[in-house]
């Protein structure tokens, strides 16, 4: 019995801000670290991600943090609050783990948590997770996403090898809010302004209107759930990529906040496959 509660209790890691900067407007830069860290380990995948833990308000937890005593003692709606976050850069020999946080004032958990960060602050979470990186097999790169896959797109633009093409599509709110990336010189980089119009759109005409480099590709697609859900069926149905070369998946979706998009998204999961298939057989058909 203490086996298997064991496995369903994840492994709580603990870190300390070690510094933060603004790096544009609307997306701040935590850098997180200490003694507590050391046993962390990520670096495999350019999508590794955590689950930031967040107490809810007028909720302090006795140390050390024990979250099987917490879910074991305390009523759900007491239980830390997670918010997934890709990581921007793990540094192994230094020990700093690196995530960018898309911040809008007051608004959310992480946003506002970050911008008031200060050298000392322990922050908790679970993982990392994760699945893509760059496949060396690749004759070319199709990566596409809006703010939510930035950290994903700069560490992946610098795993791409030098001299395989890569077509690279990010849509921000406007040229105040585009990054420096290191990449090789074969990427061609095209930011994408939305303005008022809605997340995503400004992707899915970009990506339709691209005249694919020869060869297989390796597409890396992620950000709001609408965009990407258009786009995967543009993909695997109009330009027939097999799965295995597609890693796509909606980062969040509009009007839902982390846990709630997470627990309803096996089953958007499933009426997205669904529709494909049928789509995809009739085009056979």
């Amino acid at each position: 019995m203490a086996t298997e509660t064991a496995r369903k209790t994840p492994k709580v890691n603990k870190a300390r801000v070690l510094r933060k900067e603004k790096i544009t407007p609307h997306m701040i830069r935590v850098v997180v670290g200490g003694d507590e860290l050391a046993g962390f380990d990520a670096g495999e995948f350019t999508d590794h991600y955590v689950k930031l833990l967040f107490a809810p308000p007028g909720v302090d937890y006795p140390e050390p943090f024990d979250m099987q005593a917490i879910r074991a003692e305390l009523p759900r709606d007491q239980w830390p609050v997670t918010r997934t976050y890709t990581v921007r850069a793990w540094d192994a020999d230094a020990v700093e783990l690196t995530l960018d946080f898309v911040y809008h004032g007051d608004e959310g958990l992480a946003g506002p948590w970050a911008a008031n960060a200060e050298p000392g602050d322990v922050i908790r979470f679970l993982g990392p997770g994760g699945g893509y990186a760059p496949s060396d097999e690749a004759d070319w790169h199709l990566l596409v996403g809006d703010e939510s896959a930035l950290p994903a797109i700069g560490a992946s633009l610098e795993r791409v090898p030098e001299g395989v093409p890569a077509r690279v599509f990010i849509e921000v709110a406007g040229p105040e809010e585009e990054q420096k990336f290191e990449a090789p010189a074969s990427a061609e980089i095209v930011w994408l302004h939305r303005g008022g119009d809605k997340v995503g759109d400004a992707l899915v005409r970009a990506v339709r209107e691209l005249d694919f480099p020869e060869g297989s590709v390796h597409a890396f697609v992620h950000g709001e759930a609408g965009f990407v859900k258009d786009l995967r069926r543009h993909l695997r149905v109009d330009r027939r990529i097999p799965l295995e070369q597609l890693s796509i998946s909606g980062y969040w979706r509009y009007g839902r906040d982390d846990e709630a998009w997470r627990s309803s998204k096996a089953e958007w999961n499933r009426q997205v496959e669904e529709e494909e298939a049928k789509a995809l057989s009739g085009r056979n058909g």
